[in-house]
C-alpha cells in the first residue's frame, strides 16, 4: 500500500504512475511531480496524530506535520458507538487505542474522493468496520477491499446520525448530520461540500477549491435548499473551519450570494 503525498489517498497494487485524483481538474500534481509515502515510512519519521475535543461527542484528529491535504478527521461519538468522517492519510496503534477508548467504531466514511485518506487502513486497525463510499464515487477508489461498501440518497449509522448525498463538489459529495450536535440543536459535518469560509459567516461551493473553479449558482441553491430541510446550528468543514451558530441561514444566504454573483447581479462592482 502507497499513499499519494499530494492527497493522502492509500493505493494498492498496481499502484499507478500519477495519482488519478491530483491528475483530475479539481486537484493538481505538484511541479516537482508526483511523490508516494508508506506509512512505515511516515512513522520512521515521527508522525503523530493528535486528538482535540471540538464539543461534547465531536473529537477532531489531525497529523502533525500534515500529510497530504492535511484535513482534519471528525469522530463522532454517540451511545451506540462512532463514526470515523474523512479519515486521515496516517493511522498508528496510539490513535487507534485513542479512539476505541471512546467506544466502538460503527463505521467510516468520507465527504468525498478528496478525503479517503487510508481509509481501508484504519478500518482494518479498527477491528474491519465497515467503510461506507457513495455509489456515484466508487470510482475514485484506490484501494479496494471487500469491508468497503456502497450507499446512495441517505444512510443512517445510528440514531441521530446520518449520511445525506449532496453532489456538488463531487456526484458522490455526502455531509454527516448529527442532530446531537451543538448542545441538541445539530450539526454538520460537510468536508468541503459546503465549505465555510475564515471570515466564519459565509460558505463557499466549489468544484476546485486550489483550482478556484466555481460551481452553478442553480447547484449551490440545489444543495442549499436539500440541507435546509435538515435540522442544524453549527457546520464543521474538512479543516476544522466551522460556521459556530446559525448556520442554516448562513448557508441559504451564501447560497444566495453565490448565485447573484454567478448570475452577474453584481458586475458593476467589478
Amino acid at each position: 500500500m502507497l499513499i499519494c503525498a499530494t492527497c493522502a489517498v492509500e493505493y494498492g497494487e498496481p499502484v499507478p504512475e500519477l495519482c488519478p485524483i491530483c491528475t483530475d481538474e479539481r486537484q493538481y500534481v505538484p511541479e516537482d511531480g508526483q511523490k508516494w509515502l508508506t506509512r512505515d515510512g511516515l512513522e520512521g519519521t515521527g508522525q503523530q496524530i493528535t486528538l482535540t475535543e471540538n464539543e461534547p461527542g465531536l473529537i477532531g484528529i489531525r497529523t502533525e506535520p500534515k500529510v497530504g491535504i492535511g484535513q482534519t478527521a471528525q469522530l463522532v461519538v454517540t451511545p451506540q458507538g462512532s463514526l470515523l468522517w474523512d479519515p486521515v492519510g496516517y493511522v498508528d496503534d496510539t490513535a487507534v487505542e485513542a479512539v476505541l477508548d471512546r467506544g466502538p467504531v460503527l463505521a467510516i466514511a468520507a465527504s468525498h474522493p478528496h478525503m479517503f485518506g487510508v481509509q481501508v487502513e484504519w478500518s482494518r486497525r479498527l477491528g474491519n468496520v465497515p467503510v461506507l463510499v457513495a455509489e456515484a464515487d466508487r470510482g475514485w477508489l484506490g484501494r479496494t477491499n471487500p469491508i468497503i461498501s456502497t450507499w446512495s440518497g441517505s444512510l443512517s449509522i445510528t440514531d441521530g446520525l446520518d449520511l445525506h448525498q449532496t453532489g456538488g463538489h463531487f456526484p458522490g459529495s455526502a455531509v454527516a448530520h448529527w442532530a446531537a450536535g451543538a448542545s441538541g440543536k445539530g450539526v454538520l459535518l460537510t468536508g468541503d461540500s459546503v465549505f465555510p469560509n475564515p471570515d466564519r459567516r459565509s460558505i463557499a461551493f466549489m468544484r476546485s477549491y486550489p483550482n478556484h473553479l466555481p460551481l452553478s449558482g442553480a447547484v449551490a441553491l440545489r444543495i442549499a435548499a436539500q440541507l435546509g430541510e435538515l435540522e442544524f446550528d453549527r457546520i464543521y468543514g474538512n479543516f476544522n473551519n466551522a460556521i459556530d451558530s446559525d448556520a442554516q441561514r448562513v448557508l441559504r444566504l451564501s447560497a444566495q450570494r453565490h448565485a447573484a454573483w454567478a448570475r452577474g447581479d453584481f458586475d458593476h462592482l467589478t
